[in-house]
């Protein structure tokens, strides 16, 4: 019979055993949300000096906010998953992925549609989201025998620099709305001369706080996998994955208390994207053999990840908004995951009885519904159309 980490750890540490767990326990959370800490501000310092570069050599607001600022918000994923890859620790750097995904989308989109209803007015998002739903599906694709190669990934990173591309071309054709209000989001001011100095050092040091902050990260979440008793997925698709998701949740929530509402899930979907093609693509070309994709992540949490950016489809589609009702729904998926994982790793009894209601109830009528809201929107344009 296998024993639990704890049971380990009692026969290293005969005497003293529960105040030596209760101290390891206590300096891993103190080591968490110090991580946590460092991954947020070298996120903030990086985007900050990145945005004034790119700013100076004239790039516009338009595609600094699109790329810079969205990428930007993903470099504590990236961090921590490529430490947790060197570190054999693939099960954290694929959770920690996925994970914030499903966060991104639910949670992110579905907290700030709450706040505000959110406009999908912009082209380049509409474009957008058949992107993230086609590029979940490869990776999908890609992990089906339970590896991310190294070619793989460098298939999904150069369609990355593709990306790149389009959206430096695409943004030439925004309207001016869209252009000004990312100006007044994303504008910098003329630099002196000895700006640039401050700039690429703003960059380093960031750059500096995200290794480290990742490295401090993934060391308490494997100290938390081991004292709980759960496996590093887990706290990968949960804890990590709500953590490095910070600088997305406070990007999008003050976009949408400023209205500025199509930044707001641009980010989000943005950020989601280049997850997928730039952290697990690079993730997997950096890794020795690429990273193994455990079969209980393959089974349920990417389909889940493919699903939720399929559910977008709609919801982004039907009448140009995220309403409320939608940002509840949203939100109250997010709610429902979690407490399956939750269920899963405490072995509860109401685990079978709630897959079984969601699977078979919730889902069905969800998708149902939106279905018939798709349909119902795509009549009365075709009806305005005729008028």
């Amino acid at each position: 019979m296998p024993t639990l980490p704890t049971e380990r750890q009692n026969r290293a540490h005969p005497a003293g055993t529960g105040a030596v767990i209760l101290f390891e326990v206590y300096m891993a959370i103190l080591l968490f949300l110090a991580g946590l800490v460092l991954l947020v501000v070298g996120a903030e310092v990086l985007v900050k000096g990145a945005s004034r570069l790119a700013g100076s050599f004239g790039i516009s607001p338009l595609v600094i906010g699109l790329t810079v600022v969205a990428f930007g918000t993903s470099a504590p994923e990236l961090a921590v998953s490529i430490k947790a890859a060197l570190s054999d620790q693939a099960s954290i750097a694929v959770g920690n992925v996925v994970g914030s995904n499903i966060f991104n989308v639910l949670f992110i989109l579905g907290l700030s549609a709450l706040i505000v209803p959110l406009v999908v007015a912009q082209q380049l998002i509409r474009l957008d989201v058949p992107l993230m739903v086609a590029v979940s599906g490869l990776v999908l694709f890609f992990a089906l025998d339970q590896r991310l190669s190294p070619l793989e990934g460098g298939v999904l990173f150069a369609g990355l620099l593709a990306y790149i591309g389009w959206l430096l071309y695409q943004s030439r054709r925004e309207s001016a709305a869209v252009k000004a209000e990312y100006a007044g989001e994303f504008s910098t001011e003329p630099e002196p001369q000895a700006k640039p100095l401050l700039n690429i050092a703003l960059v380093l040091g960031g750059l500096l706080l995200l290794v480290l902050g990742a490295r401090w990260l993934v060391e308490s979440a494997v100290t938390f996998a081991e004292h709980l008793g759960v496996s590093s997925s887990i706290i990968g698709l949960t804890i990590v994955a709500a953590g490095t998701s910070l600088p997305e949740v406070v990007t999008s929530l003050i976009a949408a208390l400023r209205g500025e509402r199509d930044i707001a899930v641009g980010n989000v979907v943005g950020s989601n994207i280049f997850n997928l093609m730039g952290v697990l693509g690079l993730t997997s070309m950096i890794a020795p053999g690429g990273i193994e994709v455990s079969s209980a992540v393959i089974g349920f949490d990417l389909p889940v990840m493919v699903a939720v950016a399929f559910a977008c489809l709609p919801i982004f589609f039907t009448g140009g908004t995220i309403s409320r009702k939608e940002g509840a729904l949203l939100l109250g998926y997010y709610v429902a995951y979690t407490l399956y994982l939750i269920l899963l790793s405490s072995h509860h009894s109401a685990q079978a009885g709630f897959s079984i209601v969601m699977l078979f109830f919730v889902i069905p009528i969800t998708a149902l519904t939106l279905l018939l809201v798709t349909l119902r929107e795509w009549r009365k344009k075709q009806h305005r159309q005729l008028d």
